[in-house]
């Protein structure tokens, strides 16, 4: 019987698999739809977010935190001893910088326009007293 592949081969295979260009570092533009989650004015957390890049990929527990330098963006992470690694993350500084003004912009318009008047204005709602979720997830 033979052995299963591990998961450094799979993505090797995976690669070799990929449409060409896929992997190629040209400033492609992507397409951020961004989901406030949740909104918490008096917390260093801001609010949580969903994003959903290209329709193909979607991230939940983004966190939108006020530090020292103003507002950034936190991506889903995990503790590993003494520190914490981000589960997924921009490879790019280009990618790093849109992920974060979509975010960023998406909250601001939260806050501006009120929950509600976003969500209503994105087409989507949520059940009354929950947060909103993102379709398929």
């Amino acid at each position: 019987m033979p052995k299963a592949k591990t998961a450094q081969s799979r993505a090797e295979t995976t690669e070799q698999h990929a449409p060409s260009g896929a992997g190629n570092k040209e400033n492609t533009p992507l397409q951020f739809d961004v989901r406030i989650q949740s909104i918490r004015p008096g917390d260093s957390i801001k609010g949580t977010a969903s994003v959903n890049i290209n329709g193909a990929f979607a991230i939940r527990g983004v966190k939108i935190i006020e530090g020292s330098n103003g507002l950034f963006v936190s991506m889903p992470s995990y503790k590993a001893g003494n520190e914490y690694k981000d589960i997924c993350f921009p490879i790019t500084q280009e990618c790093r910088k849109q992920l974060h003004e979509a975010v960023i912009g998406a909250y601001e318009q939260a806050i501006s326009q009120g929950q509600d008047t976003v969500a209503k204005h994105h087409g989507m709602q949520a059940p009354e007293g929950q947060p909103m979720e993102m379709a398929g997830m």
